[in-house]
C-alpha cells in the first residue's frame, strides 16, 4: 500500500499557481478527500498531515525546501516512519505529457526533473511510485525553467485539475495496495466524442451519398 503521498512544488504565494506546483495541487485535493489538515512540521521540512484509514495510518507531505531539495523532506519522514520507497507516491509536473494527461508508474529515471533527482538521491532508490501530471512543453529546452514557473492559462489549469480529480478516484486502490487497479483507473481513457450527425435536407431527410459527394468544396 501507499503509506506516504508526496506532492512536489515550491513554497510561497508567488509559486502557488505555477505549473511546477501541480504536485502541491494534488496533495491539497487529497487532504480534502481524506478530511485532514496540512500543517508545518519542521522535523520533516514540510507541510504534513496524518490520515487514519482502514488500511492503517498514511502521511501526506508538501516539502517546503524548494524543488531542488525535495528529497531532504521526503527522506526525513520516510526514514522516521520506516516507509519503503515502494510505499511512497510522488506527484509531480510532467513536461513530456500534455495538460489533460496523467499516468502512474513505478521507478525509472528523473528525466531532468530536479525534485525527482533529489528524491532519488536522498532515498537512495528510484523505486517509488510517481503520479505524472502533464503540463506540456514550451518546445524549446532553454525556455523550460521559465515555463514551469509561469501560471498556465485557465484552459490548461482546468485540464490538470481534471487529471487530479481522476487520480483521486484511485485513492482507495492506492491505499489498499492494488496498484494494478489504481493504474487501470488512472490510465483509463476519456470516452471518445460521437461524430457529428450529417446535415439534413429540407423535409428532414439526410443527403444521399451521391449528394454528399457533389457538395462543392472550398478551394
Amino acid at each position: 500500500m501507499i503509506r506516504l503521498f508526496v506532492g512536489l512544488g515550491n513554497p510561497g504565494p508567488e509559486y502557488d499557481d505555477t505549473r511546477h506546483n501541480a504536485g502541491f495541487w494534488y496533495i491539497e485535493q487529497l487532504a480534502r478527500r481524506l478530511n485532514v489538515h496540512l500543517s508545518m512540521d519542521r522535523a520533516y521540512h514540510g507541510f504534513v498531515a496524518r490520515a487514519n484509514t482502514p488500511q492503517g495510518p498514511v502521511w501526506l507531505l508538501q516539502p517546503q525546501t524548494y524543488m531542488n531539495l525535495s528529497g531532504k523532506s521526503v527522506s526525513a519522514l520516510a526514514r522516521f516512519f520506516k516507509i519503503a520507497p515502494n510505499e511512497i507516491l510522488v506527484a509531480h509536473d510532467e513536461l513530456d505529457m500534455l495538460p489533460g494527461q496523467v499516468k502512474l508508474k513505478q521507478g525509472g529515471g528523473h528525466a531532468g526533473h530536479n525534485g525527482l533527482r533529489d528524491t532519488h538521491a536522498q532515498l537512495g532508490s528510484p523505486d517509488y511510485w510517481r503520479l505524472r501530471l502533464g503540463i506540456g512543453h514550451p518546445g524549446v529546452k532553454t525556455e523550460v525553467a521559465a515555463y514551469v514557473l509561469r501560471k498556465p492559462p485557465m484552459s490548461e489549469r482546468e485540464l490538470i485539475e481534471q487529471c487530479i480529480d481522476k487520480a483521486l478516484q484511485a485513492t482507495d486502490a492506492l491505499l489498499s495496495g492494488d496498484m494494478a487497479k489504481a493504474t487501470a483507473a488512472i490510465h483509463a481513457g476519456a470516452q471518445r466524442p460521437k461524430p457529428p450527425k450529417p446535415p439534413r435536407l429540407a423535409g428532414g431527410t439526410e443527403p444521399s451519398p451521391a449528394q454528399k459527394s457533389s457538395t462543392p468544396k472550398e478551394g
